[in-house]
């Protein structure tokens, strides 16, 4: 089971999802609600701070995801990228671009983007920064949700994963672009039992 352990409003993006997409949130509460993390503890670590170590695969993980999304009728939307070359200057020749570039929403449905990112901290930015923007501004989403570990969970993963709080603070201390679109940022992490 994997619950939501912190939410985060950026460009008033719970605000504005509630109100428009009132059941898709209540739809995707539901999907996390249904994956099994336990079923996904499977990575033996070889890293050196913590050799043998069982830890969450990020792989699995997002592949559990999208299973569960796609379930539900969400969808993956894909768009070409056609790389302009009037931007070289005049005595560059480069060589011939590859073809077949692309930019992929992991999950749209009725105008609203969900990603889930359990990988290094520049995709979470880049995902909430410019990826939502560029599709915000093709038509295909109004908002976004962005599903993160945090950092408990991240803790129980590979080095070098991200975290809904470092992503938070940097989100805040960035502040709101005029070409941001409304975000709902969602931490989440396995039931934890109370110490205490």
């Amino acid at each position: 089971m994997v619950i939501i352990a912190g939410e985060y409003s950026f460009n008033r993006g719970k605000e504005l999802i509630s109100k428009k997409y009132g059941n898709l949130l209540k739809e995707i509460v539901g999907i996390i609600s249904v994956v099994d993390a336990t079923q996904h503890k499977t990575k033996s670590s070889k890293e050196k701070t913590m050799p043998g170590r069982m830890l969450y695969s990020p792989q699995l993980l997002n592949r559990a995801f999208k299973q569960a999304f796609l379930e539900r009728t969400w969808r993956s939307i894909k768009v070409s990228c056609d790389y302009p070359t009037s931007y070289y200057t005049k005595d560059y020749v480069p060589k011939k671009l590859n073809s077949g570039a692309f930019r992929e929403m992991d999950f749209v449905k009725d105008k609203l983007g969900v990603e889930v990112q359990f990988g290094k901290y520049a995709f979470m930015v880049y995902n909430v920064c410019a990826k939502m923007t560029i599709f915000s501004k093709m038509g295909f989403i109004d908002a976004g949700v962005e599903i993160v570990p945090i950092k408990q969970l991240a803790d129980e993963m590979s080095t070098g994963v991200s975290y809904f709080e470092q992503f938070v603070w940097d989100l805040e201390q960035r502040g709101v672009s005029n070409i941001d679109i409304p975000v709902l940022v969602l931490g989440v992490d396995t039931p934890r039992k109370l110490t205490g």
